[in-house]
């Protein structure tokens, strides 16, 4: 390690996620919600809906406030700051809904904010639906088109090829824009791919945190994901047909595993748990 990287290992990373085609289950949503909660983050930043959404298919929504006036909500796309306790590293979170429209100046607009926030690194977030067992650690994938990312975090060039949504076409423009970026995707099982999915959640957090080397604080996550596995579990015993199905997605599924972890793998573990130990988090990943 060079005397120059622990300073770049802080530098400003821009975390974004985004409700609709991209978020199955709202688990890439709710890990920036997550994010934003236990690091305090700040709004700065709030993109003009009437720019970007179709109000007939992301319609306002009209509620009550505590005093009984009734408040207009748009569909909008925040960007707010956060700093990292004890590293005091800055954090970039941009929550939004997919656009309607004018995707491109929607990236350009969020990318001149990375630009006025001095970040260096984008993080994309997704979730899809797949033909994966709840039962099962959920599935990850980290992809990036820098080829210097890909050797320093372990992750890989994407081979998709087909339609793409707002997050794969801001990683691109990202890249473009003389950026590194990763992108994030956590498989939820299809079956239970209504929100909220804390399991995928949690795992989406759990990469997040490697790929920072900064603690993320889970709270009641885990047993949230916990209880989500069991509740899942106690529907699929009352239908035969659905628990013959999530049986034979297991077995597909630990016929791909290798039949012990890797070192790799269990050198990560013990790193997340140090992080979270010297934070004074000492929950379980």
């Amino acid at each position: 390690m060079s005397q120059h990287e622990p300073e770049q290992a802080r530098r400003t990373v821009m975390i974004a996620a985004f409700e609709g085609w991209n978020d199955a289950g709202g688990a890439a949503t709710a890990a920036v919600e997550h994010l934003a909660d236990v690091w305090g983050a700040e709004q700065v930043a709030e993109l003009d809906p009437e720019d970007y959404y179709d109000f007939q298919v992301n319609r306002p929504q009209v509620s009550a406030d505590d005093d009984g006036r009734r408040i207009l909500t748009w569909p909008s796309t925040t960007v707010s700051v956060a700093e990292v306790p004890g590293s005091g590293r800055r954090v970039v979170l941009v929550h939004g809904i997919e656009p309607s429209m004018r995707w491109r100046a929607y990236c350009r607009e969020l990318l001149a904010h990375a630009d006025r926030l001095g970040v260096e690194t984008v993080v994309t977030l997704g979730a899809l639906l797949a033909d994966v067992p709840h039962t099962r650690p959920i599935p990850l994938t980290a992809t990036s088109e820098s080829v210097g990312m890909q050797a320093v975090l372990d992750v890989e060039q994407s081979t998709y090829e087909g339609p793409t949504g707002i997050v794969g076409v801001l990683q691109h423009a990202a890249s473009e824009h003389a950026l590194q970026s990763v992108s994030l995707w956590a498989a939820v099982p299809h079956y239970v791919g209504n929100p909220p999915s804390p399991k995928a959640t949690l795992a989406i957090l759990t990469r997040v945190e490697d790929l920072l080397s900064e603690p993320v604080p889970l709270g009641d996550l885990p047993a949230d994901a916990e209880a989500w596995q069991h509740g899942v579990d106690e529907l699929a015993q009352e239908d035969s047909e659905i628990a013959e199905y999530v049986h034979q997605l297991e077995e597909a599924k630990d016929a791909e595993e290798l039949p012990e972890a890797s070192g790799e793998a269990i050198a990560r573990e013990f790193e997340r748990y140090l992080r979270r130990r010297d934070s004074g988090d000492g929950r379980p990943g």
